[in-house]
């Protein structure tokens, strides 16, 4: 099997607005619905589990069945307190339900960049091949600095060795859910994605290259970059 672990757990605190940021509306239709419909597009994926948080999943739910003709590949949990703890709850829902086998991989991604590609997933699906994991990313373009007070340069690193970590990030599930076996809580929690607990047990991740429209909406600004990518796309 192939599951798709969308994480909406966050308040949208950076977005300023009254609700989750990944309930706003995005061309008319809430952001979340977008990521979950690319994921339904994309043939390979057998189950889709959103994490949200406890206060919103009546309204994913109804969300859901308003907006998208066939819901029976949607399951719809309370997330955690953070990104990795929503992965874990979605890993412990399907130990639950279904169990977990060897052959199983995980898809995890983030519920407000609804501009992933079919593409991308497929990838990071087949670049499996060679890793207990994979990551979608991009190349960085900026020069970056490094610093430890703040205050002045230390080093500059080769940007040509830089990548940013987008998502999908994609697992051999049953090395996930070990990997959430063996960490301290408070190492999961610490890292900020989740291919970070493969890397603690020293297992291999691969890269997989993803498209600049692959951005997460996290303030005002993004909303507006993602009207006009929509418009491009139309």
């Amino acid at each position: 099997m192939i599951y798709a672990a969308i994480v909406a757990g966050g308040t949208g605190s950076r977005m300023g607005a009254d609700i989750p940021k990944q309930f706003l509306p995005l061309g008319g239709k809430p952001v979340i619905i977008r990521t979950i419909e690319r994921f339904l597009e994309c043939e390979e994926i057998d189950v889709v589990y959103i994490g949200v948080h406890p206060d919103w999943t009546e309204q994913l739910a109804e969300m859901c069945r308003e907006n998208l003709t066939d819901t029976s590949k949607i399951r719809v949990i309370e997330g955690g307190s953070d990104r990795n703890g929503t992965v874990l709850r979605i890993v412990d829902s399907i130990r639950g339900e279904r169990g977990i086998s060897d052959d199983d991989i995980i898809v995890t991604h983030d519920g407000v960049r609804p501009f992933v590609t079919i593409r991308e997933i497929a990838e990071s699906i087949t670049a499996l091949d060679g890793y207990d994991g994979v990551t979608v990313c991009a190349p960085v373009k900026d020069t970056i600095l490094c610093s430890e007070d703040g205050r002045g340069i230390d080093s500059v690193p080769d940007r040509d060795k830089l990548f940013r970590t987008l998502t999908p990030q994609t697992f051999r599930l049953s090395v996930l859910s070990d990997a959430f076996d063996k960490l301290p809580h408070e190492t999961v929690s610490r890292l900020t994605d989740t291919a970070g607990l493969l890397r603690e047990l020293g297992k291999p991740v691969g890269l997989v290259r993803g498209g600049e429209f692959n951005i997460k909406l996290t303030t005002p600004i993004d909303m507006t970059l993602g009207e006009l990518i929509l418009m491009q796309n139309a």
